[in-house]
Order: C-alpha cells, then sequence, then structure tokens
C-alpha cells in the first residue's frame, strides 16, 4: 500500500463515523472537497463503491461496513500505541476513567489513590460509582472493579483485593427480645433488612455456604433499600438484620455495636479485580495505577 493511502483510510473511517462529510471536515480540520477527493481515490482504487451519496444524506454499502469493520481496531490499536509512546516523553500524566462499585471504591481505589496521587499531580482519576454491570468499553471507560465472578472472559483481569466475606449482623438493642439465628432458616422469623438490586431490580437473596452445604434465603422485613451504607445504617439503628460486607461492619462488631450471627455460615468467595479490554495498551499513567491497585497478599 502506497503511503497516501493510509490518509485516505483515516478519512474514509472519518466521514463513515460521523456520517457526514461536513462534521468529517470539521473534524479532520480539511475542506469537504479534500475529503470527497480522497474518498473517491479510494474507490477507485479498490474498485469498490464504499459510500453511497444523497444531497441528503449518505450511507454505507456493504463493501464500506466491511471495510470500517475491519480497520476501526487496527487504527485504535494505532492510536493506542501513538499515545502510549508519546506519554513517555514525560513523567506520568492523563486521566484515568474507572467505573466500580461503592464498596470497592471505598475499600479497594481509594486508598490506592490516596497514596499514588499527591506523587502523581499530572494523573487525574474519575471515579463513576455504579451498583450495575455497566459495560466499559460502550461507557468509554479505561477500567473497571468488580467481583471476580462478574468479569467478563474476554478482560484482563487482575486481582485487587483478597477473598470477601459477607456478614449477617444485628443490634444489641435487636437482640435484646429476639433468639439469635442458628442457621439460615431461621431468618424467616426476624426483620431481615432487605437490598434492592440495581441490575434487573430483584431482592437480593442471602447466599450461605458450609458443609458443602449452598442455601440461598429470600428474607422478609419492614425495610428495602439499595444503598450499602444505608443497610450499616438500619442495622445499626436496631431496625432489622443485615447482610453486608465483613470489612465494612468490622468495626462496629469489634466495638459491640453490632453483633455477628451465622458466621460459619458466610464462607469467603472471590475478590475485586480490575479489569480491561485485553487490547488496551498501556500508558505509564495507568500501569502505575495497576501496580498500586494489584493485591500481593
Amino acid at each position: 500500500m502506497r503511503k497516501g493511502d493510509f490518509s485516505e483510510l483515516a478519512v474514509f473511517i472519518a466521514v463513515a463515523e460521523e456520517g457526514s462529510f461536513t462534521r468529517a471536515a470539521a473534524k479532520l480540520g480539511l475542506s469537504q472537497s479534500a475529503l470527497s477527493y480522497a474518498v473517491r481515490m479510494l474507490e477507485q482504487r479498490l474498485g469498490l463503491r464504499l459510500i453511497s451519496r444523497t444531497t441528503r444524506s449518505l450511507s454505507l454499502t456493504d463493501a464500506g461496513e466491511r471495510l470500517l469493520l475491519s480497520l476501526r481496531p487496527a487504527f485504535d490499536h494505532i492510536d493506542s500505541e501513538i499515545a502510549a509512546i508519546t506519554a513517555l516523553r514525560d513523567k506520568p500524566a492523563g486521566t484515568i476513567r474507572i467505573t466500580t462499585f461503592r464498596h470497592a471504591a471505598r475499600m479497594v481505589l481509594w486508598p490506592a489513590l490516596v497514596k499514588l496521587l499527591p506523587e502523581y499531580p499530572d494523573i487525574n482519576v474519575e471515579i463513576n460509582v455504579d451498583e450495575g454491570l455497566t459495560d466499559i468499553v460502550a461507557g468509554r471507560f479505561d477500567a473497571g472493579i468488580r467481583l471476580g465472578e462478574q468479569v467478563q472472559k474476554d478482560m484482563v483481569a487482575i486481582r485487587v483485593s483478597p477473598d470477601i466475606r459477607m456478614a449477617v449482623v444485628g443490634s444489641p438493642s435487636y437482640f435484646a427480645n429476639r433468639k439469635a439465628p442458628e442457621t439460615p432458616r431461621d431468618l424467616s422469623e426476624h426483620n431481615c433488612i432487605g437490598y434492592r438490586q440495581s441490575t434487573g431490580g430483584g431482592l437480593y437473596a442471602w447466599e450461605f455456604e458450609r458443609d458443602g452445604i449452598e442455601l440461598e434465603v429470600r428474607v422478609n422485613g419492614p425495610l428495602v433499600l439499595n444503598d450499602n451504607e444505608l443497610l450499616e445504617n438500619a442495622a445499626l439503628d436496631g431496625l432489622g438484620l443485615a447482610y453486608t460486607f465483613e470489612s465494612q461492619v468490622s468495626q462496629h462488631i469489634a466495638d459491640g455495636r453490632l453483633i455477628r450471627v451465622l458466621e460459619d455460615w458466610c464462607q469467603p468467595f472471590s475478590g475485586y479485580h480490575l479489569y480491561y479490554p485485553s487490547r488496551r495498551q498501556h500508558t505509564p499513567a495507568f500501569h502505575l495505577l495497576i501496580e498500586a491497585l494489584r493485591c500481593r497478599g
């Protein structure tokens, strides 16, 4: 392929993605006539019509669609490589966008950023707290942090936390006139604080396991929430039993503000992982974030 063909391919991608010669010309800083000429030369060289034009709109032909699908990943890769190489000139800099759960943001991401950001003031991190399973590619995020079991198989995943355990807790005032549950089935006799899932909107079933026996218990109670901090506060205020992350309530348990029950039914499970598309090229800033988060325990 001749050197000039690459610029024609770049012009074709811009026109195809913008759906307009006018918008593509503004994006590339070129005239519409120059763009039209480049696309026309590319079509003549290939011997194929790539774009169907009318006075009001344009659309890709089948050949154009196929060419765009093959070119876009290649040009994205080139852009990523150039960005990574350019970043080597200077100290680590740039913006990193991450989506994660509130609990992971507090327990994993935040402690790492507190140490990292003061040392590298040119690195900016944008955190999007979302209890749902965000598509990081569609949302244009650089990475996400989720439980290992939730990470898609086509992603690169790096463990950033030890295994996690859940805890069933209630306040001393709640247990003042109630017998503590001895098995998960005893929860039917208790006021349990429900959790409404962001994904799908269903009520979360409490999950238990002991001696190879797995149970899912659909609890009932006077209160349903969709925020873990409110769940913690409700338990502290004696409104019922809460099923939440052990790390979130461990200090309250140690201080005697909460009483833990069914501990032997709460087994550890895979912890949090940082994940990102396999084709992503590491900039120095992104590499530093990975190392700051990487779980070494």
